[in-house]
């Protein structure tokens, strides 16, 4: 077994002790040249160690001091025919050591991408046969079996619209018949795409969450809640309360927080009640308190008679 059958991340498996050729043993520097040759200048480090792979096959290991393989080795395999006195390479790979710093496995990127990752000008395929998505017409886009219109008919007609529209639509197709009937979308949410959507909206913001949990009353009963079309209705709305950490949201209905509509519904202001006028009697009013009542005096004799008014 040569080196290149282990150039998988796993640790090599122990192996039966075997005594190494003597003669490809004593070929360091041939593995050496050969590393360096392979290798940029410097990276190849001290000889590590030396593995009989077989009958006069033997693999030469030599640290890497590349920045990022940490762990990793150089292994140079030679080799030496029956009989035969000069050691000939048989190849030169960087292979990971049982404590080298490992890559993570690779994630394709429709996995990796996550919400938010995308910014202004980015693209995000669709595969053909996404599960969320589902055709938004009915059947095959393709004539029937029985149709009148077989497929060179088909394609003769499709070359003279093609003379007319820019757009060549195919005759017989329900595609065509629903773009013309002013369905633009080709494909629609499926089932799986409605659950998976309902899925992670209920978990940002749901019964479950803290919020909810903690809210007077759940959305179903506020004011501020915009209700959705279509089967989502029944389980979901849209917030309309600029103060609700939901505002713009999609909410479950079972959702709540402090922003409820009814939640706290402020009193209005007490109004003083309107004066009374009564215009039915006439109150009179003297021009003077009455002498005992304490309010005043009559003027002073005195005064008046040193002249003080």
């Amino acid at each position: 077994m040569s080196a290149a059958t282990t150039r998988s991340g796993t640790p090599r498996a122990p192996r039966a002790t075997r005594t190494p050729d003597r003669l490809c043993a004593e070929a360091v520097e041939l593995a050496r040249e050969a590393a360096e040759e392979a290798a940029a200048p410097g990276i190849v480090g001290a000889h590590v160690e030396v593995v009989a792979e077989g009958d006069r096959v033997v693999t030469h290991f030599f640290e890497c001091k590349e920045p990022g393989y940490r762990g990793w080795r150089w292994a140079v395999t030679v080799a030496r025919a029956s009989r035969a006195k000069n050691v000939t390479l048989d190849e030169t790979v960087l292979l990971p050591g049982p404590d080298s710093l490992l890559a993570p496995e690779w994630v394709p990127w429709s996995e990796r991408l996550r919400p938010g990752d995308m910014g202004p000008g980015d693209l995000l395929p669709t595969e053909q046969d996404d599960p969320r998505l589902e055709p938004g017409y009915t059947g095959e886009d393709a004539p029937p079996p029985n149709s009148a219109v077989s497929e060179e008919l088909a394609d003769h007609l499709d070359a003279e619209d093609a003379e007319i529209v820019t757009r060549t639509p195919s005759r017989g197709a329900i595609a065509s018949v629903a773009d013309e009937l002013g369905m633009r979308r080709a494909r629609v949410l499926s089932r799986y795409g409605l659950r998976t959507a309902a899925d992670r909206w209920d978990e940002a913001f749901g019964a479950k969450t803290p919020m909810a949990q903690a809210a007077p009353a759940t959305c179903d009963s506020c004011a501020f809640l915009v209700p959705l079309a279509g089967s989502l209705k029944q389980a979901f709305g849209l917030c309309a309360n600029e103060f609700s950490p939901a505002d713009g949201r999609v909410v479950s209905l079972s959702y709540g927080c402090g922003g409820h509509s009814e939640a706290a519904v402020m009193p209005k202001p007490p109004r003083p009640a309107p004066p009374v006028h009564d215009s039915t009697a006439v109150d009179a009013f003297p021009l003077r308190p009455a002498r005992d009542s304490g309010s005043t005096t009559e003027p002073d004799e005195v005064l008046e008679d040193l002249g003080h008014s």
